[in-house]
């Protein structure tokens, strides 16, 4: 039975506040009270059955007293009475107080209420007893033919599983629903019936539906679904019958509702590959995403596509329609436009990215004109880095993107510029052909820079690219201009001894007569005020920066100015112009250092800062070739250098995608003819629809490892000793935002257990869901209790709790045993994750908890150690593989994960090999782990403790 068949039962949620009352008081209220003592009684009675009690004396009270009643709550409770109550005798034979019963059922299915006819229709589903089935198959097969649908919708639900449990007692099923369904109106009732003929005989769905195949647009949602479950399990189990319904599946991608749109594209790409069929769901799809408001159902769809992609044949179909796609990025969510622009990337060719670089380039100077808001930012930083990837994969497009995106140097927002300006660096290194239109634009845009970390950039880049006479003197004429007025310190006491002055200078104007509305004269004086502009605002951009004590900027000025001096001096011949420029370079780092020994700035400049500057004045007063060769030659090697071990590291992780994706068949492999497969080999492979049920119900059937210890047993836990009267062991099996305990409590004494009962706590972001119902156990019986706990965050947790029980026929008082607890292991909710070093950076200054765990292990190797943390902590190192290469006695690297509720993890690993005690000695060193909450924090370091302590193999 699959799991879209199985049968939906009355769960009843039990309050344990009061004792549970006798027999007698329960028969007496059954007896002779009103309707309400009457329906409480029957509650009670229920909830007793269900507790394991057996109460055969109120079998035929119920029967005389309680049946006849049209009380609607007492027919429904009725219902469940009868599903739970024993019906059979210890020999298995039928009571004879059933066909009491029996005859009062035949009468509720001919009651002229069509409530309690379905309801009662509902409940004959969940009979196994074919003999009380058996005299009521007449009134059955009359409701098919009452005039409310939903008598007539459960009617067949009941012929349906009567059929499917006792063929015998309605063999002409199949016939009869094939009849009601050619003559039926009713979406829901169509909709079951034709459920009904799938399972039962495909055969006659597939000739209605062949009847009425042209018809298939103007069935309702419910009944359309069914028809794409049933042509996607045919055309899989008869390959030869999709040329018959595949030109149904392309009518159905025009439906008006979106759920059976979705299920028809996939649909389509399981039946046919043909590029026309790819492109017709694609653009299904497409249209979806675009129209769905919600954004789960948009991030769903787009994971589809980019299922889509991953098959080699079908990414040139998505190829062409790059521009459809990019339509998604009207979304706001800063997620939904994340996977959009990825997948748009992984489809670029020189076909469409001509088109693609237009469209982003009007998505970044839309983000400009919008209003300030953090994933406007966070978008615009997308945007930058799409184009920037774009760029260099296809280098005719750099000169189109680059001009608009060096407007966003002067960005309020660090991280977007930021992410321009590495752009910017790796263009005028890579394109020598663009380095002109570079350089002039960033000298356009180079006064207008806010940020002092872009600044920096900007400097370093115009001091190493500027290479005519024109350019460098355009580069000292700006960084005159951003600097002021020089000698800095003697301007900038004047300044201050100017505004000694008056705050405020007041002129006044003649005055001028007015009059008012009531004809009366008034006098108005022209009172202008004239105050001084506050010095921040006058202040140019990097003399801005020096006063706020940033003196780094000033270190990397002093560089720049060397450069273009000893450039300058290379390319002019005439003695005087040289001991000119050099002269003026050689002030400005003398005043810059004169106001960092001053008193003027908020923060004094550091030595580091005067060392550079002081070297690089030196430099300029020798001028020696060495110098020159290494202030001119060797930056830009190093940056070279950088990037072609980046672009080398992309190609790489390239190829490995794409090794990934190309699927290789062994010589020796067999090779499988569809027309060849034998039937009950075509029901082995993956049924898409039951896969999608099961993911939905969260039982996806995870592929377990070979290690026998990595399955099922590994999750066991003993909770009670092999000695305690009551034996317990839980399984605990984790779904992704919740945990299911599956305790077996086992009966070890000669005596029933009464109101055996789990009581269970928590500690830690965890929330017991519901509190286990009590069980009676006969002596050396076993059960097993279920029980649900919702996670909240990624920490630690701990469930503990005891099992409590009565000792049926004992007066002592009730007896407890106590449980071991069970810990929740963190590993379940952290997954590997990347992201770009800036990214890193700013994280761990913003996270406030940090926790440095000591390096307490015997493993020698470094290179081991990372690994075994890596394994055991489940987070991604970010450091590159070649610079953790070679071996030099100490490591660094930078580790990351998220975790499933979307919190981040940081770790800094730094560990040396002390290589003073000898070839054997332990690793040792420091791992810092950094978190937004204390206790991520927290579980990752308790977890590198508990996993270091590993012989190395």
């Amino acid at each position: 039975m699959t799991a879209a068949e199985n049968v939906c039962y009355t769960l009843i949620n039990v309050p344990m506040d009061s004792e549970p009352p006798s027999e007698i008081s329960l028969k007496n209220d059954l007896e002779k009270g009103d309707v309400k003592s009457k329906t409480e009684a029957l509650k009670k009675v229920i909830i007793m059955i269900l507790n394991g009690e057996k109460l055969p004396g109120l079998l035929m009270t119920i029967i005389r007293f309680v049946l006849p009643l049209q009380d609607h709550t007492i027919k429904k409770l009725l219902l469940v009475f009868w599903e739970i109550v024993p019906k059979t005798t210890p020999d298995g034979r039928l009571l004879h107080e059933m066909i009491l019963v029996c005859d009062a059922y035949r009468k509720d299915l001919q009651h002229p209420n069509e409530f309690i006819r379905g309801s009662t229709l509902r409940f004959l589903c969940k009979l196994k007893e074919a003999e009380l089935l058996e005299p009521l198959m007449p009134a059955i097969r009359a409701c098919l033919e009452h005039r409310h649908s939903y008598v007539r919708r459960n009617a067949v639900l009941a012929i349906y599983t009567i059929y499917r449990n006792f063929e015998h007692l309605i063999p002409d099923a199949p016939e009869l629903i094939h009849d009601f369904l050619v003559n039926e109106k009713d979406a829901s009732c169509k909709r079951n019936a034709f459920m009904m003929l799938i399972h039962a005989d495909q055969d006659r769905a597939l000739d209605y539906l062949s009847t009425c195949i042209d018809q298939v647009q103007t069935f309702g949602d419910i009944l359309q679904l069914v028809i794409v479950e049933l042509i996607y399990k045919v055309c899989h189990a008869n390959p030869s019958e999709r040329a018959r319904f595949i030109r149904c599946i392309y009518n159905l991608l025009q439906s008006s509702s979106p759920a059976v749109k979705y299920e028809a594209a996939g649909t389509l790409v399981t039946l046919s590959s043909a590029p026309t069929a790819v492109k017709a769901a694609a653009q299904c799809y497409i249209d979806l995403i675009i129209k769905e408001s919600d954004n789960n159902v948009k991030l769903i769809v787009l994971d589809r596509l980019v299922e889509l992609k991953e098959h080699p044949a079908h990414e040139r179909v998505l190829q062409d329609l790059v521009m459809d796609i990019l339509r998604v990025l009207t979304t706001p969510d800063l997620e939904v436009r994340k996977k959009t622009l990825q997948l748009a990337l992984d489809l670029v060719s020189s076909r469409n990215v001509e088109e693609l670089v237009i469209v982003l380039k009007k998505e970044v100077i839309k983000t400009n004109n919008v209003s300030e808001h953090e994933d406007t930012d966070k978008y615009r930083q997308l945007l930058v880095r799409t184009l920037h990837s774009c760029s260099v994969r296809f280098p005719d497009m750099a000169a189109n993107v680059i001009p608009v995106l060096m407007e966003f140097l002067s960005d309020s927002n660090e991280a977007a510029a930021a992410d321009v300006m590495e752009f910017v660096r790796e263009a005028i290194q890579r394109f020598d052909n663009l380095r002109t239109l570079i350089v002039e634009k960033m000298l356009e845009v180079f006064h207008a820079i806010k940020s002092v970390k872009i600044y920096r950039g900007a400097l370093w880049i115009l001091g190493e690219y500027c290479s005519t006479k024109e350019d460098i003197q355009s580069v000292m004429t700006e960084v005159r201009r951003s600097l002021g007025e020089i000698p800095i310190v003697e301007s900038e006491i004047k300044k201050e001894a100017g505004e000694l002055k008056p705050e405020e200078e007041i002129t006044v104007g003649p005055a001028q007569k007015l009059v008012t509305e009531m004809g009366t004269y008034a006098t108005q004086s022209a009172l202008s005020s004239s105050r001084p502009a506050k010095k921040e605002e006058d202040r140019p951009p990097l003399r801005g920066f020096l006063l706020d004590g940033d003196f780094f900027v000033a270190a990397s000025l002093a560089t720049t100015l060397t450069k273009i001096a000893l450039r300058y001096v290379a390319l002019v011949q005439e003695k005087k112009k040289q001991n000119s420029f050099v002269a003026e370079a050689m002030l400005l780092m003398a005043t810059i250092l004169h106001l960092g020994k001053s008193s003027l700035p908020k923060k004094p400049i550091t030595d580091d800062d005067v060392d550079r500057i002081s070297l690089c004045l030196k430099v300029l007063s020798e001028c020696s070739p060495l110098m020159n060769d290494i202030f001119n030659k060797e930056c830009r090697q190093s940056l070279s250098h950088m990037l072609s071990a980046k672009l080398e590291e992309e190609k790489l992780s390239q190829k490995k995608e794409s090794e990934k994706r190309n699927v290789t068949v062994q010589p020796d492999d067999p090779i499988s003819f569809m027309q060849l497969t034998a039937k009950n080999e075509m029901n082995c492979k993956e049924d898409q629809f039951q896969l999608s049920l099961l993911a939905a119900m969260g039982t996806t059937q995870r592929k377990e490892a070979a290690d026998p210890l990595a399955s099922k047993l590994n999750k066991v836990t003993q909770l009670t000793g092999f000695s305690d009267p009551v034996y317990a062991e839980a399984y605990v099996h984790v779904n992704q935002y919740d945990i299911v305990l599956d305790v077996l409590v086992v009966n070890q004494t000669s005596d029933t257990l009464q109101n055996c009962t789990l009581e269970l706590a928590t500690l830690g972001d965890l929330k017991l869901v519901e509190k286990p119902s009590p069980l009676t156990l006969a002596p050396h019986d076993f059960a097993n209790i279920k029980a649900n706990v919702k996670v909240a965050s990624t920490e630690n947790g701990i469930i503990f709790g005891n099992i409590v029980y009565d000792v049926s026929g004992a007066a002592s008082d009730r007896n407890c045993v106590v449980l071991s607890d069970i810990h929740i292991d963190i590993m379940d909710y952290i997954q590997p994750a990347t992201c770009t070093d800036a990214e890193f950076r700013q994280m761990w200054a913003e996270f406030e908890w940090e926790n440095k765990v000591t390096v307490n292990t015997n493993m020698i190797d470094l290179n081991d150690y990372l690994q075994h943390i890596l394994k055991s902590t489940n987070m991604k190192c970010l450091t590159p593989e070649k610079a953790l290469s070679g071996y030099c006695g100490f490591m660094a690297a930078n580790l990351y994960a998220r975790s499933i509720f979307g919190e981040d993890a940081l770790a800094n690993v730094s560990i040396e090999k002390p290589i003073h005690q000898g070839p054997d000695a332990a690793v040792t060193g420091h791992i810092r782990i950094r978190a937004k909450s204390q206790g991520m924090a927290l579980s990752l370091g308790d977890k590198i403790n508990l996993s270091q302590k590993k012989t190395s193999i």
